[in-house]
């Protein structure tokens, strides 16, 4: 499994309104010269945020994005999910009911169910609001 440049980007987009919002909106050519991503490509991330109702899109001059809800609320996984789609490993586990005609035999779903698990137990356990505290302290571990 490969985290694409949306997904990527959509955490850098985030944390970084997170860190520069002093009460102002947080303009996307200061997000894009800091990320050193190109504004088209964050405008088309931005998009799908706004959409969905993760940030807040002011026009004017004055413009910018700001968050829509407290860095705490924003589960990585939820952003991950919403910009690269489902997380799961392989088609079979992308939806509720496994409707794989190999299931009742398949010897390698246990690997992939256990894979799926290890991956939203990592993705779903943390929040802006964690990424945001990494990013102050600077100096964290990666816990293994």
């Amino acid at each position: 499994m490969k985290i694409s440049t949306k997904g990527r980007y959509a955490l850098r987009l985030m944390l970084d309104i997170a860190i520069n919002d002093k009460g102002e909106p947080v303009r996307l050519k200061d997000i894009a010269k800091r990320q050193d991503i190109s504004v088209k490509y964050l405008e088309s991330i931005g998009s799908v945020l706004s959409k969905a109702g993760y940030i807040k899109s002011i026009r004017g001059a004055q413009g910018g994005y700001r968050l829509t809800k407290p860095t705490n609320k924003y589960v990585i996984g939820d952003i991950l999910r919403l910009t690269e789609g489902n997380m799961a490993p392989v088609e079979c586990l992308t939806t509720d009911e496994n409707t794989c005609e190999r299931a009742s035999f398949c010897t390698t779903l246990r690997l992939w169910k256990e894979l799926d698990y290890a991956i939203k137990s990592v993705i779903d356990k943390y929040t802006l609001e964690d990424l945001v505290n990494w990013e102050v302290e600077k100096g964290y571990e990666y816990f293994i």
